[in-house]
């Protein structure tokens, strides 16, 4: 097995909470007393051009939420989007550790949006962390689309025998490994340690 030169890591679910997946849109929309049926039928429209950087965070809640009038302001729901991201302070220490050993190229690849991606990456200090951010919203492609994985090899220049990505979903995982990428489908930041161990990679 070649030896591991570059760490991709998901974000939600790994490093962070999710940032608008279904629990956090759950929570959302009970705290509006909004109808979950009428928003779902108007997201799922909306979802992949959001994710893909295609339209903006005012244009997707115009269309989803904000298509008529409301008793709240379009800024108070932003705001509480944004309230509900929060990290996982282990897997963010081990992420910072595999960094600032200078060993691995580090990089993410995920699904978000544009606004809540910028203001996760800055409110968690990921520059600090990771040289690369290949994200849906700034290339235009999503998990598990295989051109994602590829292109992640393609701007970094690394073989994909000596890569690893971790995501905690397995559907994502697949494409990679069909690349040739080593992965790691994350539970627990204990099992993490000791799956990056197995691929030589010590924290």
């Amino acid at each position: 097995m070649s030896p591991i030169r570059a760490v991709f890591w998901d974000v939600g679910g790994v490093l962070l909470t999710n940032a608008w997946d279904h629990v956090e849109r759950t929570e959302t929309l009970d705290h509006f007393h909004l109808d979950q049926a009428e928003f779902h039928d108007r997201h799922e429209m909306e979802v992949s051009p959001f994710e893909r950087g295609k339209i903006t965070l005012d244009e997707y809640l115009d269309r989803t939420v904000f298509y008529r009038a409301r008793e709240f302001s379009k800024e108070d729901f932003k705001a509480y989007m944004f309230s509900l991201s929060k990290p996982f302070p282990e897997v963010l220490d081990v992420a910072r550790t595999l960094a600032e050993s200078g060993k691995y190229f580090m990089g993410t690849i995920n699904n978000e949006s544009r606004e809540l991606n910028l203001y996760r990456i800055e409110k968690n200090g990921m520059r600090n962390i990771f040289r690369v951010f290949i994200s849906s919203c700034f290339v235009g492609l999503r998990k598990p689309e295989t051109d994602i994985y590829r292109m992640a090899l393609e701007i970094t220049q690394m073989p994909a025998e000596q890569c690893c990505f971790i995501d905690d979903r397995a559907q994502n995982l697949e494409p990679a490994t069909k690349l040739g990428i080593q992965t790691i489908e994350m539970k627990t930041p204990d099992q993490l340690q000791k799956s990056l161990s197995a691929l030589g990679v010590i924290v």
